[in-house]
Parts: C-alpha cells; structure tokens; sequence
C-alpha cells in the first residue's frame, strides 16, 4: 500500500522538486501552497508531513499547533532557521524532525522512509502490561494508569517505549536524541530532558513511583 505524503510550501519550484521525487519513488502526493491550504487538505489522511515554517498567510509551527491534537502521523519541518530556540520550539510544539534548507534530497527521503518505518514498527508492536497499575500499549501508542490514559505527546511516548523495551541499558540524551529524531545533534539534548520532565511529572499525579531513573553522569534508564 502507497504511502500518502503531504507537502506543505509556498515556494512552488521546491513543491514541485518534492512532489516529482516521492512520486518516482512510490508515494501518494498531496500538495498545499499555504497554511490554510494545509488545513483543508489534512482531511486526505497523510501518513506523514512535510512543513514548511516560513509561509506568509500562517506559519508552520501555527499550522502544527492546529493539527496536532488531531493528527498523529510524523511532522517534518522544512525550514531556513537554525537558531536552537527556534528548533526546539517546533519540536515542543509538535513536530517529529528538522530539515534545514538547503537539503540533500536524497537524505530528505531517508528520514520520511525511517520516520514512516517506524510508525510501522509502533503499529506492529505488542502490548506490555505491568502489575503496579501502569500499562503501556505499544499497537495504540498510549501509556495508563489504572486503565486512566495518562495523555502522553509523541515524543513522550517515543522515549517512553526506547526506554521501557530497553530496560536496565542506560541511554544518554544524545542517543535518545538520534534514536527518536533521527539524527546526532549535541546541542539538542536540552529537548530529551524537557520531554522527560513532562514524562515526570504526568506520572507522578498518579504515582510515587520513578520509573525513568537518571544515572547520574550517564543518562537514563527504566525502572520497574
């Protein structure tokens, strides 16, 4: 079954260039020219999205902001920034990866096709259940707490199942960086460790429990 890609840019030439090249390697395109038009064409069900942020009419980060609660595939953002601030609030808004312009096509199409695997491998994965009230389900990608869904984000849950399938390895923040976005990047640790917090702190109404436990010095690891 065809992938189904939505392309989000106002620069036509790089839509075009994008559209040309995912559909000679086997995917459903879906093109918009502008934030509004990538609200109206979302409905199409993409398996993933490629977003541009710098657009006149709404921004990407907006766009996202706008979707994400209703779209659970990977959202790439295509963008011109490389201030640290502005990476990190694309991906705390949303967003799954960064592509910064200008980009090698080739690499581009990598990333979609390691995003897209492992979306496959989440929606193959079997569910794990523990005693102590918490239950992780893996196939619906959603962490419980006495059958209460605990409202985890994506990236949470991506670190939440790096972690817990994992358990007693140590994974520092620059690996779980690369495993979840795809990529090495030192000064995006900062990222990993928001996330976790978030993770922390959604448990620990329910929970005294720490079942993400820093080493000191080294990272982190499950405990159960």
């Amino acid at each position: 079954m065809q992938s189904r890609l939505l392309i989000v840019d106002d620069e036509a030439g790089i839509v075009n260039l994008l559209k040309d090249y995912f559909e000679l390697n086997g995917y459903a395109v879906v093109t918009a020219a502008s934030g509004a038009q990538a609200l109206e064409k979302v409905s199409c069900g993409p398996d993933l999205i490629l977003l541009d942020i710098n657009m006149p009419d709404m921004d990407g980060l907006t766009v996202c902001k706008r979707i994400r609660d209703f779209v659970t595939c990977p959202i790439l953002f295509l963008t011109a920034r490389v201030e640290e601030m502005d990476r990190i609030n694309g991906l705390m808004c949303g967003g799954d990866d960064y592509i910064l312009k200008p980009f090698s096509i080739d690499e581009l199409g990598a990333r979609v096709q390691a995003h897209l695997r492992r979306e496959q491998r989440g929606r193959n994965a079997s569910h794990l259940k523990f005693n102590d009230g918490l239950t992780i389900d893996y196939g619906k990608r959603c962490v419980y707490w006495n059958g209460e869904d605990l409202g985890m984000a994506r990236k949470e849950f991506d670190i939440i199942e790096l972690l817990s399938m994992n358990r007693g390895q140590v994974f520092d923040k620059e690996r779980i960086y690369e495993k979840l976005w795809g990529w090495d990047s030192e000064g995006e640790s900062s990222v990993v460790a928001e996330h976790i917090r978030r993770i922390r702190a959604k448990l620990a109404r329910r929970t005294e429990k720490t079942y993400i436990e820093t080493v000191w010095g080294v990272g982190y690891r499950w405990n159960e």
